[in-house]
């Protein structure tokens, strides 16, 4: 091997056939004078700068989409509600409508026995959704649950402990959708 030649059996600054350097070697061609450099630097530069601005907007209207799928969602969930609703609304107007031919009398048991169906019907839409009452009369108050309006003397209740529910509490799964109004015991009455 001459003093001229790579390990390879090429010739120092020859392609593998002894021709120019570069031949097929892009790292090996002759260095671009500044103009050539400037305008491929400016084309790479154009390039990003559309590649960029293509991705915003991909990325804006991706954004209108979710924004769009958030809303639709939402009102296709209100529209579920809503129809429960009027539902009950509807049993609620038969239960109350006076009967023709009734000359104006309504029937008290009737109606009565109407609102307690609708009633029925209510508590059924929400336990499908998951809303369910907790109990309060006689459990230890607990201000994460419970919402103290007033505290009243008991004998028969301890103090601490709730002595009337004035309103129910609910809760969603496990999460509390709304706390009980309640009336707190301060125990018997001092003598």
């Amino acid at each position: 091997m001459s003093e001229n030649e790579n390990i390879d059996g090429t010739a120092e600054g020859g392609g593998t056939n002894g021709g120019p350097a570069g031949d097929g070697d892009p790292a090996a061609l002759p260095p671009e004078g500044p103009a050539e450099r400037i305008a491929s630097l400016e084309a790479e530069r154009d390039e990003l700068k559309d590649r960029m601005l293509r991705i915003a907007a991909e990325f804006e209207n991706w954004k209108k989409r979710a924004r769009k799928e958030q809303t639709d969602a939402t009102a296709q969930a209100r529209e579920s509600i809503i129809r429960d609703m009027l539902e009950v609304a509807d049993n609620l107007e038969r239960a109350t409508a006076i009967p023709p031919g009734g000359n104006g009398v309504v029937d008290g048991a009737a109606v009565l026995k109407g609102v307690g169906l609708v009633l029925r019907l209510f508590q059924q839409k929400l336990e499908r959704l998951d809303v369910k009452p907790f109990e309060a009369q006689g459990q230890p108050f607990d201000p994460r649950m419970h919402e103290a309006i007033s505290r009243v003397e008991s004998a028969d209740v301890p103090a601490g402990a709730v002595a009337a529910e004035l309103q129910k509490g609910y809760k969603i799964g496990d999460r509390l959708l709304r706390p009980a109004l309640v009336s707190v015991s301060s125990g018997p009455k001092a003598a």
